[in-house]
């Protein structure tokens, strides 16, 4: 009886509208409208869809169906225009030690519709950049399998960047990774320290753009913010 939203009837003008204002040879990169898990999430509660894992898993199958099937239309859709160079998957699966989902029930409800994703995107010629915050160690060799380009959102609590790029840069590109925290906390002499030492890290071996752990929020001091901006500026 819910009223699902349909991907074939949302209003795309905006990437049409984009493409007339990019520089030559700059693209778009088209996100989704959160992802499949925080979809479900959002839909029926965390506490609740816990609790219908016991009870009713067929519901929560056919929930995860419906969502993954909408996201797949719409990547579909998105990434078919000339603009779109690439699209990010963006969908957070954990918190600081571990993933909301066991990985079994990650691999039964989340990550085949990711999967279908990636394939829809791929088969439009782009690629793909996964953004999922929280711990992803137990799920990486499933990140792999999802065949992403590269994956974004890196925190120290759960494992610095550093550590990160060399589990797992020979499987996707490392997007990012001075860490929000030491980005606020940290002088400016240690940020272009620390992303000047992980740029040096990777030149040679490639499968790294040097970023933030996460976004940037306003409460990040510009000198901190710039001083990372250098060491890229200086280094390319």
């Amino acid at each position: 009886a819910y009223k699902w939203p349909d991907p074939e009837k949302a209003d795309y003008a905006i990437l049409d509208a984009l493409a007339d204002d990019l520089p030559e040879g700059m693209k778009l990169i088209a996100y989704g409208p959160c992802g499949i898990l925080e979809n479900v999430i959002g839909l029926v509660g965390y506490e609740t869809l816990c609790f219908l894992l016991a009870d009713d898993p067929d519901l929560v199958q056919d929930i995860f169906d419906r969502v993954g099937a909408s996201l797949v239309q719409y990547y579909q859709i998105v990434s078919t225009y000339p603009a779109v160079g690439a699209c990010i998957d963006n969908d957070d699966w954990g918190f600081k030690t571990q993933t909301m989902f066991s990985p079994r029930q990650m691999r039964q409800y989340v990550f085949p519709w990711h999967k279908r994703i990636v394939d829809v995107v791929h088969a439009n010629g782009k690629p793909v950049l996964l953004h999922s915050c929280g711990h992803f160690e137990r799920i990486l060799e499933d990140i792999a399998g999802i065949a992403v380009e590269a994956r974004h959102s890196y925190e120290d609590t759960i494992l610095p960047v550093e550590e990160s790029y060399e589990r797992s840069h020979d499987k996707f590109a490392v997007i990012g990774g001075i860490d929000v925290d030491f980005l606020c906390r940290e002088t400016p002499e240690n940020v272009y320290d620390r992303a000047k030492k992980m740029l040096e890290r990777t030149r040679e071996r490639g499968g790294y753009a040097l970023g933030s752990g996460n976004s940037i929020p306003d409460y990040v001091p510009d000198k901190n913010y710039f001083a990372m901006i250098r060491a890229a500026l200086e280094l390319r």
